[in-house]
């Protein structure tokens, strides 16, 4: 199948690299790309997307997501079947869906950048059973499961959802080690009880370096962008009590404001250290 991709970016290049490999072409376009491999054909405008049948965004924000559905593919027709991966909110899909020059569902996805190169992120779709069947194949060289939501909205709402509780269990992993400090235990010791705990959810055992070695772990999913989605959810959310994810966005909005945007999610542990002005530990500082 002939596939536009709109936004090559760190989720976005892996997972376009994964319809390749399933036999798919795939027509690139990003606004700010540089060279791609030779295997992604790249387009010099959002509009070259519109030949294809079936096209998918992975952009950063609502912004950029609009303007390619109602500019970049004014022409492609209602044959084309456009799937928003990037997350925007459940507002924006719907409108897009009621108003877009062609066909629109959403399917966000679960998972961090080494998840997207695996092939072992997860995805939410928001559209009908006809649209979800026909996606579903093309989806599922990209993801490990294809979850049907409900109709297009809903796999943005599951997906805010699902960043609410990543951001709120980030937040209680690190105050959780903050706790165990104060009662002076190793903290891999605890970590490694942590894991093997009732709290010792999937995500708990892959951030164990992001947590104990930052400067050695990389940025899975930066501050900035948890932020971003926590942000829409409480938007969705607005008029209800939702405590926990108050406090965390207001730790993650911290960040941000002290130039943190761009490090791991897991950085709310030092955001929450300069508050009480305790040191880094030894292996946080490793390299």
């Amino acid at each position: 199948m002939l596939i536009g991709f709109a936004g090559i970016g760190r989720m976005g290049l892996p997972m376009a690299l994964r319809l390749v490999r399933a036999g798919h072409t795939v027509l690139a376009h990003d606004p700010g790309l540089g060279s791609v491999p030779a295997s992604i054909t790249a387009v010099a405008s959002a509009a070259g997307l519109a030949e294809t049948e079936l096209s998918i965004s992975m952009l950063p924000d609502g912004v950029a997501t609009r303007e390619l559905v109602l500019t970049g593919l004014a022409d492609a027709g209602r044959d084309h079947l456009h799937v928003v991966m990037g997350t925007v909110g459940p507002a924006l899909v719907k409108e897009l869906a009621r108003t877009g020059p062609v066909d629109v569902i959403d399917a966000p996805v679960s998972g961090s950048v080494s998840m997207a190169e695996a092939a072992t992120i997860t995805t939410m779709v928001g559209g009908t059973e006809e649209q979800f069947e026909r996606v579903r194949p093309v989806l599922a060289a990209m993801t490990s499961a294809q979850f049907h939501t409900g109709p297009a909205g809903s796999g943005s709402a599951a997906k805010l959802a699902i960043n609410a509780v990543l951001a709120t269990l980030s937040q209680g992993v690190a105050e959780g080690l903050l706790i165990a400090e104060a009662g002076e235990l190793d903290l891999k010791v605890f970590y490694d009880v942590l894991r093997g705990s009732a709290a010792g959810a999937p995500y708990v055992g892959y951030k164990e370096d992001a947590f104990l070695a930052p400067a050695s772990a990389g940025v899975a999913a930066p501050i900035s962008l948890i932020r971003k989605d926590l942000g829409l959810a409480l938007e969705l959310a607005a008029g209800l009590d939702l405590p926990g994810a108050e406090a965390a966005y207001a730790v993650l909005d911290e960040a941000v404001a002290t130039g943190r945007g761009a490090e791991d999610m897991a950085q709310v542990l030092a955001i929450l250290r300069d508050r009480t002005g305790r040191p880094v530990t030894k292996e946080e500082t490793l390299s």
